[in-house]
């Protein structure tokens, strides 16, 4: 080797520096490839994906290669780098040798394609496979031997390489939420919304979406069979509970008005025949998860369903377009609002007026705030269960410093409506929930 003339060995250092950044950008390119976008390619039949897809399945053997390659030739450009400095400065010129050689590498052969194949995984990774393949067959023995010496001193550490060499890439639902918000940027904030919505069913029970037992509108058949007939035809629903005396007493079951119109129509109906066409009840516990809700509808070929506490007592109500709507927002034919009644005002101080009734969840949902849902379901129990009273018009309620909310109607039972409105400066004494006052 002392004999070569230096511009060869000039040569094959400069050779050797290149490939050592070839087998550092291969390693991180590799390593920075992105997993799901990898598996989609494969599943379109990408060969090249394919190809890095087999190597990434024993990520020891990848990276044995990859380090048995890049060491051999960082080694080997040391010795050459070495021999160059001594013919040309003596022994004095093995420091100097190495400090160069050191910055050389770590520049051209480390840093450089290293942060290249971080910003651009695919680019490199992909060329890389064609080489690494082959390589990898080559050398497999000598690879075997040193992931046996390896893989045996992680077992004396406690590591199990065989266990956790299957990347399974489970997500968590918040780090699904986080994929989702930094995967899916192009994507409009409505689809947005729709994908976080579909993930957060498994945390909303029916409970929190259904309709209250107070607003359901049903028809007692404890009454003239014209009135009955009439209380139909005004019905806003395609789907009426039937009941006798009280719902919560002799619950018939769901009648079905375009399975019923038949007899309707008929001059000669009776009671009879209207109950005849009634479906029976479908009943679900109030803890029921929506995602599971969800699969029971379609499981059951229902699309309305009765909510029942632990003792068996009618809550509400629930159909598949208020589960629907927890994923898509509103609908715009949602029957259960009257298009000439506004419940929602906006004043001209920046306020909000909404009807008491209205769930927190669905005010949380469409104007983004934070008001507690761990409690009451509605504004009115909410202010209910921190007042501890059914108070007076003009009250007012402070909620996390931020929201206040003040009693602007209510009846003999309950609060009718609430104004609410976004407390901007902070610096102001904090209202205590316990206290009435006339005006903010």
């Amino acid at each position: 080797m002392s004999t070569l003339p230096l511009p060869f060995l000039f040569g094959i250092l400069f050779l050797l520096i290149i490939l050592s950044a070839l087998f550092s950008g291969s390693e991180t390119g590799m390593m920075a490839l992105n997993k799901y976008r990898l598996k989609h390619r494969v599943n379109e039949g990408c060969p090249k994906a394919i190809r890095v897809q087999k190597l990434l399945e024993s990520p020891d053997r990848l990276l044995g290669v990859i380090l048995l390659g890049n060491n051999f030739v960082n080694i080997f450009a040391s010795s050459i780098a070495t021999i160059i400095a001594m013919r040309l400065m003596g022994e004095a010129g093995i420091a100097i040798a190495a400090g160069l050689l050191t910055m050389v590498v770590l520049v051209f052969s480390e840093v450089a394609p290293k942060t290249l194949a971080a910003l651009y995984p695919e680019k490199i990774a992909y060329p890389a496979a064609y080489a690494l393949t082959p390589l990898l067959k080559i050398l497999s023995p000598l690879v075997a031997m040193i992931n046996f010496f390896s893989n045996n001193l992680l077992s004396l550490l406690g590591v199990r390489v065989k266990e956790n060499a299957v990347d399974h890439h489970s997500l968590t639902q918040e780090e699904l939420q986080t994929l989702i918000d930094e995967a899916t940027g192009q994507l409009p904030q409505q689809y947005r919304s729709m994908l976080t919505s579909i993930l957060r069913l498994e945390s909303v029970t029916v409970e929190d979406v259904m309709m209250p037992k107070q607003d359901i509108y049903g028809v007692d058949v404890d009454q003239p069979l014209k009135k009955i007939i009439k209380d139909i035809q005004k019905s806003p629903y395609t789907r009426i509970p039937i009941y006798r005396g009280s719902i919560d007493d002799d619950f018939i079951g769901i009648l079905n008005l375009r399975r019923a119109l038949p007899v309707l129509l008929k001059e000669d109906a009776t009671l009879k025949d209207i109950i005849k066409v009634t479906r029976p009840g479908y009943f679900v516990p109030e803890t029921t998860t929506l995602n599971i809700q969800l699969a029971k509808f379609n499981q059951n070929k229902r699309r309305m369903a009765m909510i029942v506490d632990e003792y068996g007592d009618i809550q509400g109500l629930l159909t598949m377009e208020d589960l629907l709507e927890e994923i898509v927002g509103k609908l715009t034919t949602d029957s259960r609002v009257d298009p000439e009644e506004e419940t929602t005002l906006f004043n001209e101080d920046g306020s909000i007026t909404f009807d008491a009734g209205e769930f927190i969840r669905d005010i949380n949902k469409e104007y983004n705030f934070q008001l507690p849902i761990d409690g009451p379901k509605t504004l009115n129990g909410l202010i209910q269960e921190q007042l501890e009273s059914l108070p007076e018009v003009g009250t007012c309620l402070l909620l996390k410093d931020t929201y206040v909310l003040e009693v602007v109607e209510r009846s003999a039972n309950a609060i009718e409506k609430v104004k609410l409105t976004i407390r901007e400066d902070q610096s102001e004494a904090t209202f205590k929930k316990e206290e009435t006052h006339e005006s903010l």
